[in-house]
């Protein structure tokens, strides 16, 4: 294993943003992919999601140039059923599709309450939770799913099967940052695993396996992730498979196991993924100042309630918004490997790379922590 790397560097996030939308159109993207792309990756690197991150930008840059992603798709709804969907998005990058799609589905929910738009020919779409939240600043309660290149074991399972097969939910709340659910159906995703290696820190115990399905610690010999759960890891396995049929079964996309592997090294040819994506309107169910009083209370008594000794009690996104917060002040962390993508890439387009921000005055930085 490399031994643990430099804490990485902060940026300020209106450079991180300007710099990546400029590289997507110096790469050919259009202005929808472009800003699409960019404010689903900055999504991931200003909640503290670095796996999903700006760190992507040269994998998508890569797909685009390669071929694997169409950087000027034509996005086109194949079907509407009442308040259902199916969007062709002509092998776009994922958050063009993802983010399409969820204003669909938004739409569709005005009119009967609850909106569900099934994506076909999409790509990678990062975090899942950046879709979801796209509903909940609309007013509605939003979800978020899709499969992803066969990764994960199966329970007792010793070769890959599923993908990481996120499951995101986000929910408004009146006067505050939505509840904000993301989860990878693995016990950590694969991109965490990159990030690690680019750290050089170990994995969590019971969350990777070798080639021979023994669990490890070192991200350089994690051949497939452990589904979630553990000795329970039955219960990952099965919400991998709802997230299976939602994303590729419902969609007549590939299944994981059939997804070409994110790393290539194929980047030419487009992966056929599916995704799936769900608004649901919470004034088609009861009154808003109802829905939005017992949003408070039940936050309320969920923040209020008894903590372990030195632990402490958080909802969904608490975590998440705090991070949000934090770096808002003290920029956003970038690790050695991306920060040598971002020159490569600032010196093949001709665009200014992004500058650090110095040390505030009480000394360096402390190391960022991934959550």
């Amino acid at each position: 294993m490399q031994p643990p790397a430099a804490a990485p560097a902060r940026y300020d996030a209106d450079a991180l943003e300007t710099f990546c939308r400029a590289v997507f159109l110096a790469a050919g993207a259009d202005e929808a992919t472009a800003e699409a792309a960019t404010r689903a990756m900055m999504h991931g690197s200003r909640l503290g999601v670095d796996s999903h991150g700006v760190r992507l930008l040269g994998h998508y840059v890569a797909t685009m140039t390669g071929g694997r992603v169409n950087p000027r798709p034509d996005l086109r709804f194949l079907t509407e059923f009442g308040a259902v969907a199916t969007l062709d998005a002509g092998d776009a990058h994922g958050a063009l599709g993802a983010y399409h799609a969820q204003r669909k589905a938004v739409e569709l929910a005005g009119r009967f309450g609850i909106g569900a738009v099934a994506i076909r020919n999409n790509s990678h779409f990062g975090p899942a939770g950046a879709f979801a939240l796209a509903a909940a600043e609309a007013g509605c309660i939003g979800l978020a799913f899709c499969n992803s290149d066969s990764f994960m074991r199966l329970h007792e399972g010793a070769e890959r099967f599923h993908g990481t097969n996120p499951i995101a939910i986000a929910v408004p709340v009146k006067g505050g940052n939505p509840w904000l659910f993301d989860m990878a159906t693995s016990a950590i995703p694969y991109n965490r695993v990159q990030l690690y290696r680019s750290l050089g820190r170990p994995l969590p115990e019971g969350t990777a396996s070798d080639p021979r399905g023994r669990n490890t610690t070192d991200p350089e010999q994690a051949e497939m992730l452990a589904p979630l759960g553990g000795e329970f890891g039955f219960k990952g396995a099965g919400l991998a498979g709802f997230v299976e049929i939602l994303s590729a079964v419902l969609t007549g996309m590939r299944l994981s196991f059939e997804i070409l592997p994110m790393p290539g090294p194929d980047m030419s040819t487009p992966r056929g993924m599916g995704a799936f994506v769900m608004a649901i309107r919470p004034d088609a169910f009861l009154p808003q100042e109802e829905f939005e009083s017992r949003m408070a209370r039940y936050l309320e008594a969920l923040r209020g309630s008894q903590a372990v000794p030195g632990g402490t009690v958080m909802a969904p996104g608490d975590r998440e918004w705090a991070e949000a917060e934090r770096r808002r002040t003290l920029g956003i962390p970038i690790d050695r490997a991306t920060m040598d993508a971002f020159a490569r890439l600032a010196g093949t387009y001709g665009i200014p790379a992004p500058v650090p921000l110095a040390p505030p005055p009480d000394g360096p930085l402390r190391r960022h922590t991934e959550k």
